[in-house]
């Protein structure tokens, strides 16, 4: 099967020889060990098929080839569908739509052999055989647990044949499990030999019909060996997570709910090594290291499958295991993502595998390039009509219409920005360029970056009333007042648009919800009348925005007293709006509808619902629009609500250390004297200074989704005197400095400087 050979001479079973493995003094990636050629499954099987016992249990065949023996393995595997539903449609793997246990028969499992080892025992036999030298009694229990599905659950199932047929509880001593891989690594090479060899025999197996529990608790069971770090045993790790990656959804929604149960560092273990494989087979540290790519295309998607089903039981756990890019894979930085993306595009969530079905394992890093290289060719396509169209009537051609130019005056910034925006909004996916009226400053990238940070300072003070700054959360709402226009929504929503296009990060604090509703759904329905930025509000999502008022409405849900009289509330509220108190009903009739202890959860519900979805649905939709004006694309499904917020304000850690590592120099070395004053100040400077000195630099406070190495800061020196100020050029991210003499007057210079660094004071 995929080139593997399917049977071999009883000859060439002799010759063959098993490649090194994993030990514990072996480093725990590469563990090649002598170069030797790369045997197939089926050299690998023969290596290891010399049975104890002249009948022998297992069969030594290729998987998936012909048989040889007396139990043949089936001929055929079932294509992997993808874990993702239909993630065109914005559906992500979701445990809660599969259907319940109930609906997943499974056949009786078969009687299991009574083994009585317990995890102290076996640790007690270890420790004996490290002394005395004789592992005999360890040998055998290792040859016997991995043998079969049967003898591993009989060594690891709390209960012999016990049921243990729920999601919450896998029967599995999780304790003894990990006793017995903990020790494997350090037991002698025929042994970790003979754990591989029982593993072949196990999955070589003919299974008929569906999967048992038992079935389940042995993949379980051995996707936690450790041995399959080394990529000597990459064949047989492949092979297993094939076999698991084919299981049907009923039996994926058991493993997820186990897995989740797993210890947080057993967790991380298991998710790391699978990522690690994934990165192996794409980028192998040796040419000849693994099978050729073209054999195994199956490894990738099976692996990924897989993957996705930890990244399922992280995504229910609560809080989540590990955080969600731990799960990234940062080798898919270095391939052709922007291919894999237009196969999804083409293929959707089909047969056919692309890593963009599984967006977890994309970094933001992947998902701002492809957004970013889709809206460029979207760009070019209008640029060229443009051109064709200008020759065609043999009109003058202005390379100005390659851009989006904005031209504003700083006296009007807000009025004229809208205006500019408004006009030219057929080019808001050309390259962004502005012109401060009266102004020399020519626009390499500087006044781009000043223009964002003038306009939403403007715009979110609260003296404007557009938004609603809330000061228990720190956070910017919209303001539920009505109006006869709300363009002034939609720009911030196409500023925000063309923040994200054109890498600059806004000094923008929206709650998480907001990125949500952004992406609710995540491309613009074709039908006009469809509703828009309508998510799913919970308690949580009303905490992050309105915290007092998510306490209170908490306290009402969990009274234990008389609802109804104590709290005297219908299904009516009131909301304060430009001076003038109004109220709603959240359904009809709502003011004469007492709230009880029995209809109380549906009244928080509507109160959420009103708060965060009705109340600003048209200054919300207004926005929705605005930003995807500008970022439309197929690529938006692929991103998390906390991927877009990430991708709109970049990261308000500020690393000052490592901008020191990633900083570049001109006419300076990183020994001089002022180069090294310059950083004792700088890494010293309160968090304030430190931001401002970021956006004297490069025009921004923000750091960039790639971290402080993407800003490629430059530190330049300036032939000038001593008691000049510090200048820069934000459009190279550069500050040139003089040759201050000492640190004292070094740090009075530039505090100076970065203090009074808005425009360019040129009339």
């Amino acid at each position: 099967m995929d080139g593997e050979h399917s049977a071999l001479s009883g000859v060439e079973r002799e010759r063959e020889r098993l490649p090194p493995i994993y030990t514990s003094s072996t480093p725990a990636v590469l563990g090649r060990g002598p170069k030797q050629p790369f045997p197939s499954l089926g050299t690998f099987i023969s290596s290891l098929s010399q049975r104890r016992d002249a009948g022998g249990r297992g069969l030594a065949v290729g998987i998936g080839g012909t048989m040889t023996g007396s139990v043949g393995f089936r001929h055929t595997v079932r294509e992997l569908p993808p874990i993702c539903s239909d993630v065109r449609q914005k559906q992500r793997f979701s445990i809660d739509t599969l259907p319940p246990e109930a609906k997943a028969p499974f056949p009786c499992d078969p009687v299991i052999p009574l083994r009585t080892k317990t995890s102290r025992e076996f640790q007690e036999d270890v420790d004996r055989a490290v002394q005395s030298g004789d592992w005999r009694e360890v040998r055998d229990f290792y040859l016997t647990t991995f043998d079969s599905f049967i003898e591993i659950n009989a060594a690891f199932k709390r209960e012999a044949n016990g049921l243990f047929n729920t999601i919450e509880d896998s029967g599995v001593n999780g304790k003894f499990v990990n006793a017995v891989y903990d020790s494997l690594l350090s037991t002698p090479q025929d042994i970790q030999k003979s754990v591989l060899k029982g593993i072949i025999n196990s999955l070589l197996r003919e299974w008929k019909g569906p999967r048992t529990k038992d079935d389940l608790r042995a993949y379980f069971v051995l996707i936690q060996n450790p041995q399959y770090s080394s990529t000597s045993t990459y064949v047989i790790f492949a092979h297993l997570l094939r076999q698991m990656a084919a299981l049907s959804e009923a039996d994926h929604h058991f493993l997820v709910h186990w897995f989740k149960r797993l210890s947080a560092r057993r967790f991380r273990q298991l998710v790391e090594r699978l990522l690690q494989f994934v990165s192996t087979r794409l980028l192998p540290a040796e040419p000849d290291e693994l099978p050729p790519l073209a054999k195994c295309s199956w490894w990738i998607p099976s692996a990924t499958k897989v993957l996705s089903l930890f990244n399922a039981a992280n995504s229910i756990s609560s809080p989540p295991i590990m955080p969600f890019t731990d799960f990234y894979n940062i080798t898919l930085e270095h391939v052709d993502f922007m291919e894999d993306y237009r196969t999804w595009q083409n293929h959707g969530n089909s047969n056919r595998f692309s890593f963009c079905q599984f967006p977890f394992i994309l970094s933001t890093v992947v998902k701002k390039a492809i957004i970013q290289k889709d809206s460029e060719q979207q760009m070019i396509s209008q640029a060229r009509l443009s051109l064709v169209s200008k020759v065609s009537r043999r009109q003058r051609v202005d390379m100005h219409l390659l851009f989006l130019n904005i031209k504003v005056r700083r006296a009007q910034l807000l009025s004229d920005s809208l205006d500019e925006l408004m006009r030219k909004r057929c080019d808001l996916k050309k390259k962004l360029r502005v012109t401060f009226v009266g102004e020399a400053g020519l626009d390499m990238g500087g006044l781009t970056k000043e223009w964002f940070l003038l306009l939403v300072r403007q715009i979110f003070h609260t003296d404007y009333g557009m938004f609603s700054f809330m000061k228990d959360s720190r956070c910017h709402w919209f303001s539920s007042w009505k109006c006869d226009n709300y363009s002034e929504f939609q720009m911030v929503g196409t500023l925000m648009g063309l923040a994200v296009y054109n890498s600059i990060a806004l000094d923008i604090h929206f709650p998480l919800y907001c990125y949500r509703k952004l992406l609710t759904p995540p491309t613009v329905p074709s039908d006009p009348n469809a509703y828009i930025g309508m998510a799913t509000a919970t308690l949580d999502d009303l905490q992050q925005v309105m915290p007092d008022l998510a306490h209170g409405l908490a306290e009402l849900l969990s009274y234990e007293g008389n609802v109804e009289e104590d709290f005297y509330l219908t299904f009516q509220v009131f909301q304060e709006e430009m001076g003038v108190v109004k109220s709603y009903n959240l359904k009809p009739g709502g003011d004469k509808i007492p709230v009880t202890k029995q209809n109380r959860k549906e009244y928080v519900q509507l109160y959420i619902d009103f708060l965060l979805n009705k109340s600003i649905y048209k200054q919300f939709a207004a926005f929705y629009h605005g930003f995807h004006s500008v970022c439309a694309s197929d690529a938006l499904m692929l991103l998390r609500p906390e991927e877009v917020e990430m991708l709109v304000c970049g990261s308000p850690e500020l690393d000052m250390t490592a901008l020191q590592k990633a900083a570049q120099y001109e006419g300076y070395s990183k020994m001089d004297a002022t180069v090294r004053c310059f950083w004792d100040v700088v890494l010293n400077f309160p968090l304030e200074l430190q931001k401002k000195l970021l956006h004297f630099t490069t025009g921004s406070d923000r750091v960039p989704v790639g971290g402080m190495a993407d800003l490629n800061f430059k530190i330049s020196k300036i032939d000038v005197p001593a008691d000049w100020l510090p200048i820069s050029h934000t459009c190279f991210n550069q500050i040139c400095l003089p040759p201050y003499r000492t640190r004292k007057e070094l740090k009075h210079k530039l505090t100076i400087a970065i203090s009074n660094a808005e425009g360019f004071g040129l009339e």
